[in-house]
């Protein structure tokens, strides 16, 4: 079982750099950071989880920026977005992006996508929130082809591009691992279909019952199970939990930290720190 870490990243909480030799000192896995370009003020779209939007959801630093600085303090650490909201990006620039990132992390990036649940932020980005799924899986067979061809093209129906060249091509070959980060039913079938993980956020779904359709939708496709990893966000943090999640097929499970000061995380950290043993 991997344990990692995932926080909003802020100006006011602890710093990236800090937060990311903690990590590593301590033995964490890897550290994931959020993704939001920002929130429209309209907020015609209710918050998922009930309640007024937490200020963080707007407030935090790109993580790309913040990851890669997380990264170049760091040996080890795995540093991944929890999640890239896809759909808001231009697919030539993101491939770009994370090739770039995962080349000078010497191979250490994990690709968490999703499409979005706030449709206003997405329309700010000329995104139609029904689009948006189908806009992300063109997205990752475009970035795809550009990691993995010396000149890669790719024709649907809202990417389209002739022959490009893109370079450095990413330390990991064929590329970094995709999770996509959903708990729906169809989610797993995106998931068989071009991605190499599973990352649901914790509570969301039954995930015993999620796993076994996971199982079975690999074996209609012919892929192997083995091939997909399943990261648990927001999950539990105790060990008897932990131990169960691994039973069930989990190997990697994220643990939430707190927006705060330097002080209180790090104090967090240290009571974490028993489940690597």
């Amino acid at each position: 079982m991997r344990v990692g870490l995932s926080i909003f990243p802020t100006d006011y909480a602890i710093h990236p750099v800090a937060l990311a030799r903690a990590a590593e000192d301590r033995g964490f896995e890897s550290v994931f950071f959020i993704e939001h370009t920002h929130i429209p003020a309209s907020r015609r779209t209710p918050y998922p989880l009930g309640g007024d939007l937490p200020r963080v959801y707007w407030e935090s630093y790109d993580p790309f920026v913040a990851l890669a600085q997380a990264a170049a303090v760091t040996e080890r650490l795995r540093v991944g977005t929890g999640i890239c909201l896809v759909p808001e990006h231009n697919p030539i620039a993101l491939a770009k992006r994370v090739a770039s990132l995962d080349a000078l992390s010497g191979g250490r990036f994990v690709f968490g996508i999703g499409a979005g649940w706030n449709a206003e932020e997405l329309e700010n980005h000329g995104v139609a929130f029904e689009d948006r799924w189908k806009l992300l899986r063109e997205c990752v067979l475009a970035m795809k082809q550009i990691w993995t061809s010396e000149a890669g093209e790719y024709h649907g129906e809202f990417v389209d591009f002739a022959p490009v060249w893109s370079e450095p091509k990413p330390a990991q070959r064929p590329h970094p691992p995709i999770l996509i980060g959903a708990s729906t039913r169809v989610a797993l079938r995106r998931v068989v279909e071009y991605a190499d993980g599973w990352m649901p956020i914790h509570g969301t779904c039954d995930l015993e019952r999620r796993l076994e359709e996971l199982d079975r939708l690999c074996a209609e496709a012919g892929r192997d199970r083995a091939s997909i990893g399943v990261t648990l966000f927001a999950a539990p943090g105790g060990r008897e939990e932990i131990d169960a999640l691994a039973k069930l097929g989990v190997d990697r499970v994220v643990l939430g930290l707190p927006t705060e000061p330097e002080a209180p995380v790090l104090t967090r950290l240290d009571g974490l720190a028993h489940l690597l043993d």
